[in-house]
């Protein structure tokens, strides 16, 4: 039983470093998110193309920091005043509702799995630190950027839920579109941009203001 525990343990630990070793090298690879490969797994359909940053909108780019990360040029992969006010506003204790940064959603989708919980996010927050570290934003924002989920019959990818809402490339949304792309985050099977309902039209209005107000948010990402 003392082998068995210690064998155990060395298998949980080795799960939970394996990410740190695999980030790096998210680099230079297009890495594949944890929801895509679990449809693929069970055989459900998955629509995803990886496109460079320089071929998705600028207008997406600003909607997305917009509309899920305001700090993110500024954090350091999580936004401790978010964590705290979300917990101050949370009726379950370790329970962090909207706190999340795209840096951590990003881990979320390469590495853990969906849904609240205190443990993911025991695991979540430490990785989102190292990603931080290991990649620059803007490679942050490309990867999330095309592995989150745009659609609600597997499309995943900013350039697959581009098409599929207004039948054009990521490139080519105008900044209206890509507020309502954003608007859909985090719920793209609740949500619509195809056919938006009163909550997708309102956030992004909302979304296009912000974005047009404060166009210097995604600042970390300009350039090569």
């Amino acid at each position: 039983m003392r082998r068995f525990a210690v064998l155990l343990a060395i298998a949980a630990a080795a799960l939970v470093l394996i990410p740190y070793a695999i980030a790096p090298l998210y680099r230079f690879i297009d890495p594949i998110s944890t929801p895509m490969l679990w449809r693929r797994v069970t055989g459900a359909r998955v629509e995803q193309i990886d496109v460079p940053l320089d071929s998705i909108s600028p207008a997406l780019r600003l909607a997305v920091i917009v509309a899920e990360d305001g700090s993110f040029c500024r954090n350091h992969g999580i936004d401790l005043g978010a964590m705290r006010e979300a917990l101050r506003q949370s009726g379950e204790v370790g329970e962090a509702r909207g706190a999340s940064t795209i840096t951590q959603q990003t881990v979320k989708n390469l590495f853990l799995w969906q849904g609240r919980s205190f443990v993911r996010k025991t695991l979540e927050i430490p990785l989102a630190i190292w990603i931080n570290l290991v990649l620059p934003k803007r490679r942050i924002l490309e990867i999330y950027l095309n592995i989150a989920q745009w659609g609600p019959n597997g499309e995943f990818g900013a350039e697959a839920g581009a098409r599929a809402a207004f039948g054009k490339s990521a490139r080519d949304l105008t900044a209206y579109q890509a507020a309502e792309l954003a608007s859909i985050l985090p719920n793209p099977v609740a949500r619509s941009a195809r056919t938006p309902g009163v909550l997708v039209r309102r956030l992004a209005g909302l979304y296009e203001r912000r974005a047009a107000d404060f166009g210097a948010l995604d600042a970390c990402v300009e350039g090569p």
